[in-house]
C-alpha cells in the first residue's frame, strides 16, 4: 500500500511466512554453533594468509608491494584525489600511460610462481591486471603476495595499461593493467560468508546446471539479508539501487518543473495518521505518541499554510503482521499534495505526466542498470502508454465480472483480483500501467471525498503496475465539520488530531494527492519477485537487523 494509504487490518497471509518465523531454539542453537565454528576457521586462515602476504624485507623491490600501514590510513597526508583512475575509465585511448587504480580483487589467478591474474571491480566495472615478474620490475616474492591476497580485498595497483590482441571474457573493460606496485589497503576475510559469484548467479543458471549433472550453490534470500553488504555488492544489486536513486531524482526533478516545493514533516506524531491498528505505538516523554503511517496530515496543512504545491521524500511506518512479498514495516514514501481549482482529475493528470516521465528516465538513463537486473532476475521492460489509460472502479469490475471473477460492488480488490484485472487490461489495451478512479467510499481513508452524485463513491484511485497497486490517491475532505464524522466513523480519536482538524476551520483550499511506494515501483519496474530486494536493508515484521 503507498504512503498517503491505510493498509486494510491485516487478514492471515495468503503467502507462507519467510524462514526465520518458524525457526527453533535447536536451530538457533545449531545455527550459533555453525557460526562459531566458521568464526574459527576463519582465524585460523587469517593466520596463514597474514604469513604468506608477510613482506620479505630482503627483497630489494618490497618498497612495491604490501600492506598499507594504518597510520598511512588516518589520512596522515594529502594527496590529490586525481591521481587514481576509475576503472570505468580505463579504455584503449590510454594504452601505454601509467594508472593508479583503487578497486576491490574480485578474482585473484595464479599462474605458476611467476605470473598472476586478478580482476579487479570498481562501482561495477572490471579490468584485468597481470602481476608478472620481470627483472628489477616485479619480483616473485610480489607474485606470491598477489597469488595470496584475499577475493574482496581492497587494493590499489598501479601499473601500465596494454591492449590484449584477443578481447577479455572475464572483465568489462577491454585493457589490462600490467601491474608494478600492488598495494593492499583494507583486507577481507579469506573465507567469506557468501561467495559473490554465487550471489550473483541467475536461477536459469543453477538450473542449466542441474540438468548438466553439476550442482551450483543457491544464495537463499534470508542469507543474502544477513549478509546484505556482501549481497548487494553484485551488478544486480547495484543496478537496482542505481535505478531506485534514478526513480527519487526523476520525481524530485519533474515535480520541480511543475511548481511543487519539498518538504520534511515530522515523523513522530500525537495520534495515527491512517486509522486501523498498523501503527507503531510509543512514549513520548510521558505522552502516547506514533510513528507516522504517512505524511498525509502535515501536507494537507502545508496546503492549508497556502504552499499550492507539495511533495516529500521520507520514511514511512507501518506496523503491519504481512509476510507477503510485497510489504514491509518501514519503506519510503513518495508524497504529492496540491490544490485544485475544480477536480480531482488535477492530481491524475499530474500522476500521467510524473510517471511515463519517470519511465522514460529509466529506460533512457539506466539502460546498463537494467540490463544488469535482467541478466540473474529476468524481466520484460514495462509496457504503457503515452497517455495513461484510465478506468473506473466500477468498469475495473465489470471487466472481472465478465471473465468471471465475481467482486464484492463496493469492496475492494484484493491481491488475486488486482492480478487478473491487471491481465485483462493488458490484453485488451495493450498496458501495464493504469489508473482505477472512483473508488467505493467505504474502503478509503476518513479524508476522503465523497462522490457529489453518489456519496457510497469516492473521488479517490489507484494506480497499478504489473497488476500490483502502488499508488493510492484522492480529492482531500477540505471542511472539518465533514472532516470529523467521517474520522469518527472510522473509529479515529478525534482529540489525537484536533490540530489537523482546526487547520481547515481557517479557511481550506480544495485539494488532493497521492502517496507512493518508491520500493514498490522500483520492485514492479524491473519485474522483481519481492520488495526486500528493493529495499536497501528491509524491514518486515520479522526483520530489524542489519
Amino acid at each position: 500500500m503507498s504512503s498517503s494509504e491505510p493498509q486494510e487490518p491485516s487478514a492471515p497471509s495468503s503467502e507462507p511466512p519467510s524462514s526465520d518465523q518458524s525457526i527453533s531454539k535447536k536451530a538457533a542453537k545449531k545455527e550459533a554453533m555453525k557460526q562459531e565454528k566458521l568464526r574459527r576457521r576463519q582465524e585460523t586462515a587469517i593466520a596463514s594468509a597474514t604469513s604468506k602476504l608477510a613482506v620479505d624485507e630482503d627483497d630489494p623491490l618490497a618498497g612495491n608491494y604490501g600492506d598499507i600501514p594504518m597510520e598511512e590510513l588516518q589520512s596522515k597526508t594529502p594527496v590529490d584525489p586525481s591521481r587514481w583512475t576509475r576503472v570505468e575509465n580505463l579504455e584503449k585511448s590510454l594504452e601505454g600511460k601509467h594508472v593508479m587504480i583503487r578497486g576491490r580483487a574480485q578474482a585473484i589467478r595464479p599462474v605458476g610462481k611467476k605470473m598472476a591474474f586478478l580482476v579487479v571491480r570498481e562501482s561495477g566495472f572490471t579490468v584485468q591486471c597481470l602481476v608478472q615478474a620481470q627483472q628489477d620490475l616485479v619480483s616473485v616474492q610480489m607474485v606470491k603476495y598477489a597469488a595470496a591476497l584475499s577475493r574482496e580485498s581492497v587494493i590499489d595497483v598501479e601499473g601500465l595499461v596494454s591492449v590484449p590482441s584477443e578481447p577479455i571474457k572475464g572483465a568489462t573493460q577491454q585493457v589490462e593493467v600490467q601491474v608494478r606496485k600492488l598495494y593492499c589497503v583494507s583486507r577481507a576475510l579469506p573465507t567469506l560468508p557468501i561467495n559473490l559469484e554465487d550471489a550473483a548467479r541467475s536461477e536459469a543458471e543453477i538450473e542449466k546446471a542441474l540438468q548438466a549433472g553439476e550442482q551450483l550453490v543457491r544464495v537463499n534470500q534470508d542469507t543474502r539479508l544477513n549478509f546484505r553488504v556482501l549481497d548487494l555488492r553484485t551488478p544486480a544489486n547495484q543496478g537496482i539501487f542505481s535505478i531506485q536513486s534514478q526513480v527519487e531524482n526523476a520525481f524530485r526533478q519533474f515535480l520541480l518543473s511543475e511548481g511543487f516545493r519539498q518538504i520534511h514533516t515530522p515523523k513522530l506524531i500525537a495520534g495515527s495518521s491512517e486509522g486501523g491498528a498498523a501503527v507503531f505505538r510509543l512514549d513520548y516523554k510521558g505522552h502516547p505518541a506514533c510513528l507516522a503511517q504517512s505524511p498525509q496530515l502535515h501536507k494537507q496543512m502545508a496546503i492549508c499554510a497556502d504552499f499550492g504545491r507539495v511533495f516529500e521524500i521520507g520514511p514511512v511506518f507501518r506496523a503491519e503482521d504481512s509476510f507477503t512479498h510485497r510489504h514491509l514495516c518501514e519503506f519510503t514514501g513518495l508524497d504529492v499534495e496540491m490544490e485544485i481549482k475544480k477536480h480531482y482529475f488535477e492530481v491524475m493528470d499530474i500522476v500521467d505526466r510524473l510517471f511515463v516521465s519517470i519511465f522514460d528516465s529509466l529506460n533512457q538513463n539506466c539502460k546498463k542498470d537494467l540490463e544488469a537486473v535482467a541478466h540473474q532476475y529476468p524481466f520484460e521492460p514495462l509496457k504503457y502508454l503515452r497517455q495513461t489509460l484510465r478506468l473506473t472502479y466500477e468498469e475495473g469490475v465489470q471487466m472481472l465480472k465478465d471473465a468471471g471473477v465475481e467482486i464484492e460492488p463496493f469492496g475492494d480488490l484484493n491481491t488475486e483480483a488486482e492480478r487478473k484485472l491487471g491481465q485483462l487490461v493488458l490484453e485488451k489495451y495493450g498496458t501495464e500501467f493504469y489508473i482505477l478512479y472512483r473508488y467505493p467510499l467505504a474502503v478509503r481513508p476518513f479524508y476522503t471525498m465523497p462522490c457529489y452524485d453518489n456519496p457510497q463513491y469516492s473521488n479517490s484511485f489507484d494506480v497499478f503496475i504489473r497488476g500490483e497497486e502502488i499508488i493510492s490517491g484522492a480529492q482531500r475532505v477540505h471542511n472539518a465539520e465533514m472532516l470529523e464524522k467521517r474520522a469518527e466513523s472510522c473509529g479515529i480519536d478525534v482529540k489525537t488530531i484536533s490540530t489537523y482538524i482546526d487547520s481547515f476551520r481557517y479557511g481550506a483550499p480544495t485539494h488532493g494527492g497521492f502517496g507512493v511506494g518508491l520500493e514498490r515501483v522500483v520492485m514492479l519496474f524491473c519485474g522483481l519477485n519481492n520488495i526486500r530486494k528493493a529495499s536497501l536493508y528491509p524491514r518486515d515484521p520479522l526483520r530489524i537487523a542489519p
